[in-house]
């Protein structure tokens, strides 16, 4: 195949369907990621995940802050001439004059059934909100967010114990199965892309801070979907004598105990209906604990008050 491809994309989400095209001998000219960021201690640059399975592959990387008025970037790409530009969780715009440079567009797959989820955090929200079933959807890029013509959508099934990790992994193995039908298909024109319905449209922002503390005044079953869509990052948490714990795992208990309290000795937590059974746990700055080795030494016991 002599045709160019050029990839863009930043997280472990990516990856996988970066991976799979190279592996099926998809040319992919150049890839597109984030610029490298320092970390937590602010010691030295990391690489995004993208970027690193580049080098390994040997691809060249460009890694612009933004491309509005970013005449360089413009420039390069109107010298590639590629023929298709695919976009999985890039995180930057692209200015609607980028969109003419490449011959059958910029296709992206996004991780929600759209309209539904449009934006930043389709796979949290789609937990959070309790749904049965998510996908990714293959559309091509216009000048508003998501809300580009479809070519296909891909559905998986929700189950009450998926959390964001495990949604992540199993979409992300969807898309790089399916993107390289997608691909022959567009490049022949086989495809026939079909306008959302915006009247249908909902958007997934992005999480805010406050919404990873537990609210306990919630059913149980919308506190697991916020423990489960914010696992591993940036994980749902309470407090307790000033201390932040963060809860990694827990599932639905049928018992029904005051609002916040620790209702046993094994940290089942009262919620407005219901409870959670606490399954692993992680104190601030502490490693994660399974439950019962955690509750051996904590201070945290039966009748404690969590709110």
């Amino acid at each position: 195949m002599s045709k160019k491809i050029v990839f863009m994309g930043t997280p472990e989400f990516s990856v996988k369907i970066l991976k799979s095209l190279y592996q099926n001998g998809y040319p992919i000219s150049t890839v597109y990621t984030q610029p490298p960021k320092k970390s937590n201690r602010g010691l030295k640059l990391t690489r995004t995940p993208v970027h690193k399975i580049s080098e390994l592959l040997n691809i060249e990387v460009r890694t612009p802050i933004t491309f509005k008025n970013n005449n360089d970037e413009y420039e390069y790409l109107k010298k590639l001439d590629p023929d298709l530009c695919i976009v999985v969780a890039f995180g930057l715009i692209i200015p609607e004059k980028f969109l003419n440079l490449s011959k059958k567009g910029f296709i992206n797959i996004h991780a929600s059934i759209l309209p539904k989820y449009r934006g930043a955090a389709p796979i949290q929200r789609a937990i959070m909100n309790l749904d049965k079933k998510t996908g990714i959807s293959i559309m091509k890029i216009t000048s508003k967010l998501d809300a580009g013509p479809i070519s296909n959508i891909y559905e998986i099934e929700m189950k009450s114990d998926y959390n964001y990790e495990i949604v992540s992994e199993k979409l992300s193995s969807l898309a790089s199965e399916k993107i390289l039908d997608e691909i022959d298909n567009i490049m022949e024109d086989k495809v026939d892309f079909k306008k959302q319905n915006d009247d249908k449209a909902s958007y997934a922002k992005k999480i805010g801070k406050s919404e990873s503390k537990i609210n306990w005044n919630m059913p149980a079953d919308k506190i697991l979907g916020v423990i489960n869509g914010l696992y591993p990052s940036p994980a749902a948490w309470f407090n307790y004598n000033g201390e932040r714990y963060k809860i990694l795992e827990a599932e639905v208990s049928d018992t029904n105990g005051e609002t916040g309290v620790v209702l046993d000795d094994f940290l089942k937590v009262g919620c407005e209906s219901k409870s959670i059974n606490v399954k692993r746990i992680q104190r601030e700055g502490k490693n994660p604990q399974k439950v019962g080795e955690f509750m051996l030494g904590s201070k945290i016991k039966k009748g404690s008050i969590l709110n």
